[in-house]
């Protein structure tokens, strides 16, 4: 099982100390301004809806079970476009929702600076279909609908060449491919590149999706039971985060919240509603 994220340090520290009393202010920014007041209220953390939304709203029962303090208050999602966006904005305190190639590209594209401050747990990757169960029955032509995102398209990509059914060019640059890096397409399928949320409903007119794990739990599917061709889960660089804003990393509602969604409570609870669909990695 791979290693977690280390949390920073201040956040160790927040939770060695038990810091669940008064809240303490945010991190200077450097000029003397403490950065915007004090980390006080409930934590507002962004999900998408789904097992993402189901897993934050236990660890808010959690917390109200505990003596912690801490409120959590869950802030849902319909896509990938728009937590990271409110995150940025200030409208959310953190969230846990992506991967940090996801991240990675959203603050290239976007400007920003988020951070991730503890990995939670993957989300296997998995090709359906409603019209075959083996990825070899496809008929030649067929159509296969992938993420539009650029890091979820490329992860869709490795996934296909995985299973023998394309080839990317070996010498293509960077990490994410794209399918203008397909260098061998044997049986001349078509991609169609849709958004995430939107790959299950893809179902009723492509021959195959590749839906991501979120989206697929809330469609009823799940990667053993329904997938045709599933994404290796062993030492997968695509595990899910818990990110904030650059200069809030020290948030103790942050640390409080990763203690609690890694106790053993919250990973039975996981363990115990979704199965394979979702593999904590703590």
């Amino acid at each position: 099982m791979r290693s977690p994220l280390l949390l920073p340090a201040v956040l160790v520290a927040a939770l060695a100390a038990g810091a669940c009393g008064a809240p303490s202010e945010r991190a200077s920014d450097g000029d003397g301004d403490s950065g915007g007041g004090e980390y006080s209220g409930p934590l507002r953390m962004g999900v998408t809806a789904g097992d993402g939304g189901d897993i934050a709203r236990n660890v808010a029962d959690l917390a109200e079970e505990s003596d912690s303090g801490l409120e959590v208050e869950v802030v849902e999602f319909s896509d990938y476009n728009v937590p990271n966006t409110a995150l940025a904005d200030g409208e959310l305190d953190a969230n846990a929702f992506q991967h940090v190639q996801f991240l990675d590209e959203f603050n290239e594209a976007s400007g920003t600076d988020l951070v991730p401050v503890a990995e939670t747990y993957l989300a296997p990757l998995a090709l359906y279909s409603d019209t075959v169960d083996d990825p070899g029955d496809l008929p030649d032509g067929a159509t296969i609908a992938i993420p539009n995102d650029v890091t979820n398209g490329s992860r869709s990509l490795l996934l296909l060449q995985e299973g023998g059914l394309i080839t990317l060019d070996p010498g293509a640059e960077g990490d994410n491919h794209t399918v203008a890096d397909i260098a061998d397409n044997p049986r001349d399928f078509t991609f169609e590149e849709i958004d995430a949320a939107l790959l299950p409903r893809s179902l009723e007119d492509a021959d195959a999706s590749i839906i991501n794990g979120g989206f697929a739990t809330e469609a009823g599917l799940t990667p053993k039971a329904d997938g045709i061709l599933v994404e290796d889960a062993e030492n997968s660089p695509y595990v899910n985060i818990i990110a904030v804003d650059s200069g809030d990393e020290d948030d103790p509602r942050v640390a409080q919240y990763i203690e609690l969604l890694r106790s053993p409570e919250s990973k039975a609870f996981i363990e115990e509603h979704f199965g394979e669909t979702l593999i904590p990695v703590f």
